[in-house]
């Protein structure tokens, strides 16, 4: 190799020496930006995650609050929460189940050819229990009914009639206002504005035997008593002749009963009036206490079903 080509090989050599640093150089600035916004990627994913995370954690948190809330007010707001829902067996062939654990009822989803009624899961005998059914704007037509029964009452008829309470096996509240067991209407409360939705609660007090409804939170007094005495197990219970009704259970809860309440419930048998406490002379705390069970209203008038103005207009 000549001197000439020499100089110009390490001519060569220096000029590309400075290019390869460069493209060095610039792939590691492009590996390091690369790496960078990966990082930045992965800590964007990881924030996200985290805020998902807390917004399910509220979520929860704020579910659990409202379901404190909810069991808190009203009857039995000490109780504990009640899981139950409708049974898919014992209903009748015109009833649809839908929503959150199947507890939203549609009676004659399409039109109304007679009386169709549901059974709930919850055993009742024995314990205290509150449930809230809320009733879609759809209130009219023959009856609709709320209450409670055994297994021998009639959940299906192909006729517009009050079939919870059409005898003994049945206690129920109809949307005119009354009270109907072994077939015997009672005037209990006003009727109910016909297309509005309403909330009805059902007290269930198996110890004391009442069976006491609310309506839009207002407690409408002791519909019925002796109910400890019936030995069949009983269940909730909702019947409706009207099409495309719809009723939602919601905010059921229990209570475990105490020792001190079934001792008042045995004593109250022999106990009428608030007079009868009287006589015992007892210490004013006791006094008040036995007397929170008795129900000084005069007794309900009974009523004749077929004298009441009835329009039937089960079927639009």
């Amino acid at each position: 190799m000549s001197s000439f080509e020499w100089e110009q090989q390490q001519l060569q050599l220096q000029v590309q020496q400075p290019l390869r640093r460069r493209r060095q150089q610039h792939q590691h600035q492009h590996q390091h930006q690369h790496q960078h916004q990966h990082h930045q990627q992965h800590h964007q994913q990881h924030n996200q995650q985290h805020q998902h995370r807390c917004e399910l954690l509220m979520q929860e948190k704020n579910s659990v609050q409202h379901t404190l809330t909810e069991l808190s007010s009203g009857p039995l707001g000490h109780g504990t929460e009640d899981d139950w829902t409708w049974s898919k067996r014992n209903r009748s062939k015109e009833v649809v189940l839908s929503g959150p654990n199947f507890r939203t009822v549609h009676f004659h989803p399409n039109w109304s050819k007679g009386t169709a009624g549901i059974q709930g899961k919850r055993p009742l005998n024995n314990g205290r229990y509150y449930w809230e059914l809320h009733v879609s704007q759809r209130v009219f037509g023959t009856s609709i009914m709320f209450g409670i029964g055994t297994k021998n009452c009639r959940l299906h008829a192909n006729a517009f009639r009050n079939m919870l309470g059409e005898n003994e096996h049945g206690w129920g509240l109809s949307h005119k206002g009354v009270l109907w067991h072994k077939g015997v209407a009672l005037l209990y409360t006003k009727r109910f504005r016909e297309n509005h939705p309403t909330q009805i609660g059902i007290l269930f007090d198996g110890i004391e035997g009442t069976l006491t409804y609310y309506k839009d939170g207002k407690c409408l007094g002791v519909a019925f008593r002796d109910l400890d005495k019936v030995t069949e197990p009983l269940y909730p219970i909702v019947c409706s002749t009207a099409a495309k009704t719809e009723m939602t259970l919601k905010c059921a809860r229990q209570e475990f009963v105490n020792l001190q309440d079934r001792c008042r419930a045995v004593i109250m048998r022999r106990l009428h009036t608030i007079g009868d406490v009287e006589k015992l002379k007892l210490p004013q705390s006791i006094s008040d206490y036995l007397c929170e069970v008795i129900d000084d209203k005069e007794p309900l008038r009974q009523v004749d079903e077929e004298k009441m103005c009835m329009i039937n207009y089960d079927l639009i």
